[in-house]
C-alpha cells in the first residue's frame, strides 16, 4: 500500500480524534479551569474538595472502584489458574458460561439484584421459610447506603474482563520458567508468588485498570439503587444546570485527571514489562487431566461462580414474567402480559429501532476506520503508526461518562458543533459517541487478524498485477473476516446497550435508545419496572447471542479486546 494512503489514514484519524476525543475533553477542562473572564483558576476544583457533599461523592466513587477491582481479582484469579492448569469434564462449557454476566448492562441487572436482596426480596423470603430470619425484622442486605449492592453488581458484571486478561496472561507464560523454578526447589504457593504472579502482572494490571476505571465512573447502577452520593450521579444531576454552573465541569475534570493518573501509572509500572508474557513460549503447556472427584470439584467451583453471577439475570427474567412477586422466593403467578405491553409501547418499540439505527451506523463506520488503522499499524513502517494504535485504544482508558459529558458540552446551543443535534435529534452525536467508544474492539480484532496473516500473500497478488487495494480486498480481508466479524459483533452489541452516552445525550423520549428507555420505564409508576425487565430480557438475549458468536470466533484472544 502506498505511503500516501498511510499518511492519509494517519492524518484523517488524527483529525477525527482531535475533534471528537481531544476537543470535548478539552472543552470540559476549559470550563473547569477558566473563569468567564478567561482567566485560569483552580477555585472550582478546590471547592469540589472543600464541599462535603462532593468530597463524599468522590470518596464513594473511589470505594466503588477499589472494592470492585479487589473483588474481581479475588474471583477471577483462582478461576483463571484452574482453567489454565487443569483439564476437567465440562471445562469448555463452563469457561464460556463465565462470560454470561457481560450479556446484561449492570444497571439492568441491578433491577434483579434489588428483587433478590431487598428486604422483601427472594433471599429473605427463603431464609424466613427455613426459620432462619424473623419476618418482622428482615435483613437489609443492600444496606441503607446501597454501596454493598452496587459493588456486588459491579463485581458480578466486570469480573469476566479481568478473567479474560488473567487467562491470556497465564496462557502466554513459558512453562519452562515454572519448571526451572520447581527443579530448584521453588514449588507450590512459593513458586506462584515468586514466578507466576510477577510474570502475569502486566496482563493482570491491564484488566484491573479497565475494571477500576469502569467501576469508578459507573453511572447506571447507582441510579437504579437511587444512590446519589457518588460523583457519577452528581455529574448526571448537574446536567440540568449547565448554564453558568462550573461545578459539573469541575467534577468531570477531577474524574478525568484521576482516571488518567491511574491509567498512566499502571502503564508506567507494568506496560513496559508486557513482553515478558507476550512472547512465544519455548515449550507448549500441557494441562493436567483431572478425573473423578477432582474433576467434579473443579467443575463445582466454576458452576458456583456462574450461578451467583447469573442471579441478577434470573431476577430480571422472573420479574419480567411475574404477576405478583413480593415477599416470596418465587413469583406467586406468571404472565407474559408484560412482553405484550412492552411491544405495544411506543417508547419500547421506538427505543429498539433507535438503538439499531445508532449502533449499525457506528459499527459500519468503525469497520472501515478500524481496518484502515490496523493495516497501517501492522503492514506499514510509518513512523507514527504506534501513536495511531495508541489513539485508537484511548477510549477504553477514558471513562464513558467523561466523553458523554464532553459531547453534551460541545453540542450545546451556541457552540461550534450544535448542528450535530439537528432539531434536538441526537442521532449524529450518538453515532459518533458509540463509534469512538467501540472502535478499540474492531481495531484490536483487525490487528490480530493482520498479524496472523502472512504479508507474502498480498505481495504475491501484487506481483501478479493486482493493485494494493484490490489485493487487500480480495486476499487479506476474506482471510481475516472471522476477526472482523467478531470485533464488529462486540462493537455493535455494546453500542446497542451503551449506558453513559445514551443516558446523557438522548434527552427526548422519541430519541431514547434501549438503555435510556429501560431507565425511564424503571422510574415510571405502575408496571414500569416490569416493562423495563421485559425490555432488559430482550437486550440480554440479543447481547448473549452476539458475545457467544464473538467468543466462538476469537476464543482466548477475546481478552485482548479489553486491554489498553
Amino acid at each position: 500500500m502506498s505511503r500516501t494512503f498511510s499518511l492519509f489514514v494517519f492524518v484523517g484519524v488524527t483529525i477525527f480524534f482531535a475533534i471528537f476525543f481531544v476537543y470535548p475533553i478539552g472543552l470540559t477542562m476549559k470550563e473547569a479551569f477558566v473563569t468567564t473572564e478567561g482567566e485560569f483558576t483552580l477555585r472550582y476544583v478546590i471547592e469540589i474538595f472543600q464541599n462535603q457533599l462532593y468530597r463524599e461523592g468522590f470518596y464513594n466513587a473511589l470505594r466503588m472502584g477499589v472494592f470492585t477491582t479487589i473483588g474481581c481479582f479475588l474471583l477471577s484469579m483462582p478461576l483463571a489458574i484452574l482453567a489454565n492448569k487443569y483439564d476437567f469434564f465440562g471445562k469448555k462449557l463452563v469457561s464460556s458460561a463465565l462470560l454470561l454476566p457481560l450479556v446484561l448492562p449492570p444497571f439492568v441487572g441491578a433491577i434483579g439484584v434489588k428483587q433478590i436482596l431487598g428486604q422483601a426480596g427472594a433471599f429473605n423470603a427463603w431464609l424466613q421459610d427455613l426459620g432462619l430470619q424473623d419476618p418482622m425484622a428482615p435483613t437489609d442486605w443492600l444496606g441503607e447506603g446501597r454501596m454493598f449492592g452496587i459493588v456486588v453488581m459491579n463485581i458480578l458484571h466486570l469480573y469476566p474482563i479481568l478473567y479474560l486478561n488473567v487467562s491470556s496472561a497465564l496462557a502466554n507464560l513459558d512453562p519452562a520458567l515454572e519448571e526451572a523454578a520447581e527443579n530448584l526447589g521453588c514449588t507450590g504457593l512459593r513458586r506462584f508468588f515468586k514466578i507466576t504472579l510477577p510474570l502475569a502482572t502486566p496482563g493482570i494490571f491491564a484488566g484491573a485498570t479497565i475494571v477500576f476505571i469502569w467501576a469508578f465512573t459507573e453511572l447506571g447502577v447507582p441510579l437504579i439503587f437511587d444512590y446519589g452520593r457518588v460523583t457519577s450521579v452528581q455529574i448526571f444531576d448537574g446536567i440540568k444546570d449547565l448554564g453558568g454552573n462550573p461545578f459539573p465541569y469541575a467534577l468531570v475534570a477531577v474524574v478525568l485527571v484521576f482516571s488518567a493518573a491511574i491509567f498512566l501509572i499502571s502503564k508506567k509500572l507494568f506496560g513496559g514489562k508486557a513482553t515478558a508474557t507476550s512472547g512465544r513460549a519455548s515449550m507448549g503447556r500441557r494441562a493436567i487431566q483431572l478425573s473423578g472427584w477432582q474433576s467434579f470439584l473443579c467443575l463445582s467451583v466454576f458452576l458456583l461462580v456462574i450461578f451467583v453471577a447469573v442471579l441478577p439475570h434470573l431476577g430480571v427474567i422472573l420479574l419480567s414474567v411475574s404477576g405478583q412477586w413480593y415477599g416470596t422466593v418465587l413469583p406467586e403467578s406468571f404472565t407474559l402480559q408484560h412482553y405484550n405491553d412492552a411491544l405495544g409501547s411506543d417508547l419500547v418499540v421506538g427505543s429498539i429501532w433507535n438503538s439499531l439505527r445508532y449502533a449499525s451506523l457506528a459499527t459500519i463506520f468503525d469497520i472501515f476506520l478500524g481496518i484502515a488503522i490496523a493495516y497501517v499499524v501492522v503492514r506499514t513502517k510509518l513512523p507514527g503508526r504506534g501513536l495511531l494504535d495508541t489513539m485508537s485504544m484511548l477510549p477504553l482508558a477514558v471513562p464513558g461518562l467523561v466523553l458523554a459529558f464532553g459531547y453534551l458540552a460541545m453540542t450545546r446551543e451556541g457552540r461550534a458543533f450544535d448542528w450535530m443535534i439537528v432539531g434536538r435529534d441526537p442521532v449524529i452525536i450518538l453515532v459518533v459517541a458509540y463509534a469512538v467508544r467501540r472502535l478499540p474492539y474492531i481495531v484490536r480484532a483487525a490487528v490480530a487478524g493482520f498479524q496472523q496473516t502472512s504479508v507474502s500473500l498480498e505481495e504475491a497478488a501484487q506481483n501478479l498485477g493486482a493493485p494494493p487495494l484490490k489485493a487487500l480486498r480480495k486476499i487479506t480481508l476474506p482471510l481475516i473476516s472471522g476477526n472482523l466479524i467478531a470485533g464488529a459483533l462486540l462493537a455493535f452489541a455494546f453500542a446497542m446497550l451503551e449506558v453513559s452516552d445514551s443516558l446523557i445525550l438522548a434527552e427526548q423520549a422519541e430519541h431514547y435508545p434501549i438503555t435510556k428507555a429501560i431507565y425511564g420505564l424503571f422510574g415510571a409508576l405502575g408496571n414500569g419496572h416490569l416493562l423495563a425487565s421485559a425490555l432488559g430480557v430482550w437486550a440480554m438475549v440479543f447481547l448473549a447471542t452476539t458475545i457467544l458468536g464473538a467468543g466462538l470466533i476469537l476464543g482466548k484472544k477475546m481478552g485482548a479486546l479489553f486491554r489498553v
